[in-house]
């Protein structure tokens, strides 16, 4: 078993097809707009695992992405080659950051917003 498809609960799926292709560099694989209907790929692996936008306005995940945002914890967790030059690009582009890089037992880590309620956070590949 693979994982194929995995849900990111969002305020607003086509403001999050926009930050997620323009300004984290994702690629748009699925987009209806009348149905709010966004999946995303990664540039690097388009083959990979896909992320489903999905809507949570006024859905029990609402709660659950508020809850998580105030407990300042990642929704989900992406990694990088380089946690201090993708953090630099991010910044560069707008997107609002967290704390400061870590430096723990399994390596570099940090934390960012996506804009659309949620806290991601990036890890350096280990290997």
């Amino acid at each position: 078993m693979k994982l194929s498809l995995v849900s990111i609960p969002v305020q607003d799926p086509i403001k999050a097809h926009q930050i997620y292709t323009t300004k984290l560099g994702f690629q748009t694989k699925t987009f209806d707009k009348n149905a709010q209907l966004v999946i995303v790929i990664s540039a690097e692996d388009p083959d990979g695992s896909a992320i489903l936008l999905e809507p949570c306005v006024g859905s029990f995940a609402e709660s659950y992405q508020r809850s998580a945002f105030d407990a300042n914890l990642p929704i989900m967790i992406f990694s990088v080659n380089d946690v201090d030059s993708e953090m630099e690009r991010l910044r560069r582009v707008g997107v609002t950051l967290r704390p400061d890089i870590e430096n723990s037992e399994w390596g570099l880590s940090n934390l960012f917003e996506d804009g659309c309620g949620n806290i991601l956070m990036i890890e350096e590949a280990s290997g």
